[in-house]
């Protein structure tokens, strides 16, 4: 494998998570998801997941094993999302490193094959979902476009959206199809 072939998703969605269909995941063989949380379930400065969310998750779970892989290191924000869903999860993963994400794929107890890794950052969660094997989604973040109000929250969510941009721009150089 080529180095920049580890940032090159599976599939990229032009959409956020929740056009993961059922179908979608049958046509792939999948049986489980690891997502991130972190503007792929919820922006950076959200607290609340959202109903289309929540009603996504309540349309996957019976059918589906899903956990949290999250690298934000506030284990209190994102148990709190892990359990307004109702799943399971880990924070501080340090995605790309391998070692959280490989203890989340043995708990589920599916061959890497048969699980997706989904999230919205090509240098994080394509490429250890890519180490690993997992079949990798890459979203768009939940969250509307950003609206220049002077605040911390908005300075995170440009820098944020600077690093994704980067990202796409270096992956497309390198000739990778996103």
């Amino acid at each position: 494998m080529k180095p920049w072939q580890l940032i090159a998703p599976d599939l990229v969605l032009s959409a956020p998570i929740f056009e993961i269909t059922p179908q979608l995941m049958e046509a792939q063989g999948l049986r489980g998801l690891i997502l991130d949380v972190d503007n792929t379930l919820i922006g950076d400065d959200e607290s609340e997941v959202s109903e289309q969310i929540r009603l996504w998750v309540e349309l996957m779970r019976p059918r589906y094993a899903i956990w949290l892989a999250s690298n934000n290191f506030s284990d209190r924000r994102i148990q709190s999302v892990a359990e307004s869903l109702g799943l399971p999860y880990r924070s501080r993963a340090g995605k790309p490193s391998r070692r959280i994400v490989r203890q989340v794929l043995e708990s589920m107890q599916l061959p890497a094959s048969q699980v997706a890794m989904v999230g919205d950052r090509l240098f994080t969660d394509t490429i250890v979902g890519n180490r690993l094997g997992l079949f990798t989604i890459l979203v768009q973040p939940p969250c509307d476009e950003l609206l220049f109000k002077p605040s911390i929250s908005s300075i995170f969510k440009a820098r944020s959206s600077f690093l994704r941009n980067w990202e796409i721009w270096l992956a497309r150089k390198s000739g990778v199809k996103i």
